[in-house]
Protein backbone atom coordinates (compact mmCIF):
# COMPACT_ATOMS: atom_id res chain seq x y z
CA UNK A 1 0.00 0.00 0.00
CA UNK A 2 1.63 3.52 -1.09
CA UNK A 3 0.57 6.13 1.16
CA UNK A 4 1.15 10.20 0.05
CA UNK A 5 0.34 12.46 2.65
CA UNK A 6 -1.49 16.30 2.52
CA UNK A 7 0.08 18.56 4.55
CA UNK A 8 -14.84 6.67 18.39
CA UNK A 9 -18.37 7.71 17.82
CA UNK A 10 -19.77 4.45 16.72
CA UNK A 11 -22.53 5.50 13.95
CA UNK A 12 -22.29 8.62 11.50
CA UNK A 13 -22.56 11.63 13.20
CA UNK A 14 -25.29 14.07 11.10
CA UNK A 15 -23.75 18.06 10.07
CA UNK A 16 -20.11 16.69 10.36
CA UNK A 17 -18.36 20.43 10.31
CA UNK A 18 -15.04 21.31 8.92
CA UNK A 19 -12.46 18.87 7.02
CA UNK A 20 -12.18 15.68 8.10
CA UNK A 21 -8.63 14.94 9.37
CA UNK A 22 -6.79 11.86 10.65
CA UNK A 23 -3.65 9.81 11.15
CA UNK A 24 -5.36 6.88 8.97
CA UNK A 25 -5.30 7.10 5.68
CA UNK A 26 -7.99 7.08 3.13
CA UNK A 27 -7.71 4.07 0.76
CA UNK A 28 -8.43 4.48 -2.87
CA UNK A 29 -8.82 0.43 -3.77
CA UNK A 30 -8.27 0.17 -7.65
CA UNK A 31 -9.98 -2.33 -9.58
CA UNK A 32 -9.83 -0.53 -12.40
CA UNK A 33 -8.47 2.31 -14.48
CA UNK A 34 -9.39 5.10 -16.35
CA UNK A 35 -9.53 5.84 -19.78
CA UNK A 36 -6.06 6.29 -21.16
CA UNK A 37 -7.47 10.54 -22.98
CA UNK A 38 -9.74 10.76 -19.95
CA UNK A 39 -5.96 10.00 -17.89
CA UNK A 40 -3.72 12.54 -19.96
CA UNK A 41 -6.47 15.82 -19.05
CA UNK A 42 -7.50 14.33 -15.16
CA UNK A 43 -5.33 11.94 -14.04
CA UNK A 44 -6.65 8.27 -13.09
CA UNK A 45 -9.95 7.31 -10.77
CA UNK A 46 -7.56 8.63 -7.38
CA UNK A 47 -6.81 11.98 -8.69
CA UNK A 48 -10.50 11.99 -10.15
CA UNK A 49 -11.70 11.41 -6.47
CA UNK A 50 -9.28 13.51 -4.56
CA UNK A 51 -10.04 16.57 -6.76
CA UNK A 52 -14.20 15.90 -5.87
CA UNK A 53 -13.64 15.32 -2.19
CA UNK A 54 -11.64 18.13 -1.97
CA UNK A 55 -10.96 20.30 1.52
CA UNK A 56 -13.53 17.89 3.26
CA UNK A 57 -10.45 15.46 4.05
CA UNK A 58 -7.72 16.67 5.22
CA UNK A 59 -5.54 13.55 6.37
CA UNK A 60 -3.49 11.16 4.04
CA UNK A 61 -4.48 8.88 1.37
CA UNK A 62 -3.35 5.77 0.13
CA UNK A 63 -3.48 3.65 -3.25
CA UNK A 64 -4.17 0.04 -3.32
CA UNK A 65 -4.44 -2.22 -6.78
CA UNK A 66 -6.76 -4.73 -6.16
CA UNK A 67 -6.13 -6.72 -9.55
CA UNK A 68 -2.28 -7.36 -8.90
CA UNK A 69 -3.72 -9.63 -5.29
CA UNK A 70 -1.82 -7.79 -3.04
CA UNK A 71 -1.98 -8.34 0.58
CA UNK A 72 -5.52 -6.63 1.56
CA UNK A 73 -4.58 -3.84 4.87
CA UNK A 74 -5.87 -4.84 8.39
CA UNK A 75 -8.87 -3.11 8.28
CA UNK A 76 -8.26 -0.70 11.27
CA UNK A 77 -4.91 0.31 9.30
CA UNK A 78 -7.28 2.96 7.33
CA UNK A 79 -9.72 5.23 8.22
CA UNK A 80 -11.49 3.94 5.04
CA UNK A 81 -11.79 2.81 1.72
CA UNK A 82 -13.23 3.86 -1.57
CA UNK A 83 -13.46 1.46 -4.06
CA UNK A 84 -13.16 2.59 -7.72
CA UNK A 85 -15.13 1.98 -10.93
CA UNK A 86 -13.68 -0.65 -13.44
CA UNK A 87 -13.86 -1.69 -17.18
CA UNK A 88 -13.66 -5.71 -15.68
CA UNK A 89 -17.00 -7.73 -14.87
CA UNK A 90 -17.92 -9.03 -11.82
CA UNK A 91 -19.50 -11.83 -13.87
CA UNK A 92 -16.18 -12.79 -14.87
CA UNK A 93 -15.27 -13.99 -11.67
CA UNK A 94 -11.32 -12.52 -12.38
CA UNK A 95 -9.00 -14.65 -9.46
CA UNK A 96 -9.17 -11.21 -7.87
CA UNK A 97 -12.14 -10.70 -6.90
CA UNK A 98 -13.50 -12.95 -4.71
CA UNK A 99 -10.47 -12.50 -2.19
CA UNK A 100 -11.66 -8.56 -2.47
CA UNK A 101 -14.99 -9.35 -1.86
CA UNK A 102 -13.95 -12.17 1.39
CA UNK A 103 -12.34 -8.41 2.66
CA UNK A 104 -15.24 -6.25 1.73
CA UNK A 105 -17.89 -8.55 3.73
CA UNK A 106 -15.48 -8.04 6.59
CA UNK A 107 -15.34 -4.79 6.46
CA UNK A 108 -18.92 -4.48 6.99
CA UNK A 109 -19.08 -6.53 9.55
CA UNK A 110 -15.85 -4.30 10.79
CA UNK A 111 -18.08 -1.24 9.97
CA UNK A 112 -15.01 0.09 8.49
CA UNK A 113 -16.13 3.46 6.40
CA UNK A 114 -16.32 2.07 2.54
CA UNK A 115 -17.89 3.25 -0.44
CA UNK A 116 -18.59 1.13 -3.90
CA UNK A 117 -18.47 3.11 -7.01
CA UNK A 118 -19.93 1.71 -10.20
CA UNK A 119 -18.21 -1.79 -10.27
CA UNK A 120 -17.35 -1.26 -6.84
CA UNK A 121 -21.03 -0.79 -5.96
CA UNK A 122 -21.55 -3.63 -8.15
CA UNK A 123 -18.57 -5.96 -6.23
CA UNK A 124 -19.58 -5.28 -2.98
CA UNK A 125 -23.57 -6.03 -3.70
CA UNK A 126 -22.74 -9.65 -4.94
CA UNK A 127 -20.13 -10.06 -1.81
CA UNK A 128 -23.03 -9.16 0.19
CA UNK A 129 -25.08 -11.98 -1.68
CA UNK A 130 -27.03 -10.39 -4.54
CA UNK A 131 -26.78 -11.28 -8.49
CA UNK A 132 -24.95 -8.66 -10.90
CA UNK A 133 -26.06 -8.81 -15.14
CA UNK A 134 -25.56 -7.54 -17.98
CA UNK A 135 -28.42 -4.43 -17.70
CA UNK A 136 -31.09 -6.38 -20.68
CA UNK A 137 -31.37 -2.37 -20.96
CA UNK A 138 -28.39 -1.84 -22.25
CA UNK A 139 -25.31 0.67 -21.94
CA UNK A 140 -26.11 4.02 -19.55
CA UNK A 141 -23.50 6.72 -20.30
CA UNK A 142 -23.53 10.20 -19.39
CA UNK A 143 -26.19 12.12 -17.06
CA UNK A 144 -29.07 10.80 -15.70
CA UNK A 145 -31.81 11.53 -13.67
CA UNK A 146 -32.27 9.51 -10.42
CA UNK A 147 -34.36 9.74 -7.17
CA UNK A 148 -34.17 9.58 -3.53
CA UNK A 149 -36.34 6.87 -1.88
CA UNK A 150 -35.02 7.14 2.01
CA UNK A 151 -33.32 9.85 3.94
CA UNK A 152 -29.51 9.04 4.66
CA UNK A 153 -26.45 10.47 5.70
CA UNK A 154 -24.81 9.65 2.92
CA UNK A 155 -27.55 11.77 0.99
CA UNK A 156 -27.79 14.88 3.33
CA UNK A 157 -28.78 18.10 1.50
CA UNK A 158 -29.38 16.31 -2.21
CA UNK A 159 -33.10 16.39 -3.41
CA UNK A 160 -35.66 14.02 -4.34
CA UNK A 161 -34.72 14.09 -7.76
CA UNK A 162 -30.72 14.43 -8.70
CA UNK A 163 -28.55 14.34 -12.07
CA UNK A 164 -26.02 11.70 -11.59
CA UNK A 165 -22.86 10.56 -14.42
CA UNK A 166 -22.78 7.23 -15.46
CA UNK A 167 -20.91 4.83 -17.50
CA UNK A 168 -21.98 1.19 -16.75
CA UNK A 169 -23.31 -2.19 -18.67
CA UNK A 170 -23.88 -4.28 -15.49
CA UNK A 171 -26.19 -3.58 -12.72
CA UNK A 172 -27.23 -5.02 -9.97
CA UNK A 173 -30.03 -7.05 -11.20
CA UNK A 174 -31.25 -8.89 -7.55
CA UNK A 175 -30.72 -6.99 -4.34
CA UNK A 176 -28.49 -8.31 -1.35
CA UNK A 177 -30.47 -9.52 1.53
CA UNK A 178 -30.66 -6.99 4.37
CA UNK A 179 -29.53 -4.17 2.46
CA UNK A 180 -31.49 -0.71 1.67
CA UNK A 181 -32.56 0.75 -1.11
CA UNK A 182 -31.67 4.76 -0.92
CA UNK A 183 -31.69 5.77 -4.82
CA UNK A 184 -33.38 4.23 -7.97
CA UNK A 185 -33.62 4.93 -11.76
CA UNK A 186 -35.14 3.69 -14.34
CA UNK A 187 -32.36 2.14 -16.18
CA UNK A 188 -31.36 0.72 -12.78
CA UNK A 189 -33.35 -0.26 -10.02
CA UNK A 190 -30.80 -0.62 -7.02
CA UNK A 191 -28.84 2.67 -8.09
CA UNK A 192 -27.84 3.03 -4.23
CA UNK A 193 -27.48 0.69 -1.01
CA UNK A 194 -26.80 1.22 2.50
CA UNK A 195 -25.19 -2.22 4.31
CA UNK A 196 -25.36 -2.13 8.13
CA UNK A 197 -24.12 1.64 9.27
CA UNK A 198 -20.72 2.32 7.15
CA UNK A 199 -20.73 0.97 4.42
CA UNK A 200 -22.39 2.15 1.47
CA UNK A 201 -22.59 1.44 -2.51
CA UNK A 202 -23.70 3.87 -5.77
CA UNK A 203 -23.79 2.93 -9.26
CA UNK A 204 -23.11 6.48 -10.69
CA UNK A 205 -19.47 8.28 -10.66
CA UNK A 206 -19.81 10.99 -8.15
CA UNK A 207 -15.94 11.70 -9.06
CA UNK A 208 -17.25 12.13 -12.89
CA UNK A 209 -17.40 16.21 -13.99
CA UNK A 210 -19.05 16.94 -16.54
CA UNK A 211 -15.73 16.92 -19.30
CA UNK A 212 -14.88 13.84 -17.71
CA UNK A 213 -18.23 11.28 -18.89
CA UNK A 214 -17.83 13.45 -22.07
CA UNK A 215 -14.65 12.15 -22.49
CA UNK A 216 -15.56 8.48 -22.10
CA UNK A 217 -18.41 9.36 -24.81
CA UNK A 218 -15.55 10.62 -27.34
CA UNK A 219 -13.39 7.84 -26.72
CA UNK A 220 -16.54 5.05 -27.45
CA UNK A 221 -18.05 7.07 -30.43
CA UNK A 222 -17.86 3.79 -32.87
CA UNK A 223 -18.59 1.58 -29.95
CA UNK A 224 -22.18 3.30 -28.82
CA UNK A 225 -23.25 3.76 -32.81
CA UNK A 226 -22.47 0.16 -33.23
CA UNK A 227 -25.13 -0.34 -29.77
CA UNK A 228 -27.39 1.68 -31.65
CA UNK A 229 -27.00 4.70 -28.99
CA UNK A 230 -26.67 8.66 -30.62
CA UNK A 231 -22.98 9.46 -29.09
CA UNK A 232 -24.09 13.76 -30.55
CA UNK A 233 -27.31 13.61 -28.31
CA UNK A 234 -25.58 11.93 -25.47
CA UNK A 235 -23.01 14.68 -25.25
CA UNK A 236 -25.61 17.39 -25.95
CA UNK A 237 -27.40 16.07 -22.59
CA UNK A 238 -24.30 16.16 -20.28
CA UNK A 239 -24.19 18.54 -17.64
CA UNK A 240 -22.00 18.81 -14.10
CA UNK A 241 -23.42 17.12 -11.20
CA UNK A 242 -22.64 18.91 -8.00
CA UNK A 243 -24.99 16.72 -5.99
CA UNK A 244 -23.47 13.60 -6.83
CA UNK A 245 -19.77 15.22 -5.69
CA UNK A 246 -22.32 16.21 -2.39
CA UNK A 247 -22.53 12.32 -2.22
CA UNK A 248 -18.93 12.00 -1.80
CA UNK A 249 -18.20 14.59 0.43
CA UNK A 250 -21.00 13.39 2.54
CA UNK A 251 -19.12 10.29 2.67
CA UNK A 252 -16.24 11.67 4.05
CA UNK A 253 -17.51 13.70 6.32
CA UNK A 254 -20.61 11.68 8.12
CA UNK A 255 -18.91 8.39 7.57
CA UNK A 256 -15.22 8.48 7.62
CA UNK A 257 -15.23 11.14 10.15
CA UNK A 258 -17.76 9.86 11.97
CA UNK A 259 -16.47 6.44 12.47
Amino acid sequence: MTVEVDADARRPQIGAVGSARSTKPLLILFTGNTLPSVRERHGDFDAQFRAAIGDAWAGPWATLDARECPPLPQLDSVAGVIVTGSSSSVTDRDAWMPPLEAWLRDAVTAETPLLGVCFGHQLLAHALGGEVRKNPRGRAIGSRDVRRVTDDPLLLGVPERFIVNVSHRDHVAVSPPGVRKLVTADHDDLHAFAAGRFARAVQFHPEFRDDIVRGYIDARRQILRDEGLDPDALDRDVVDAPHARRVLRNFVTEFVAGR
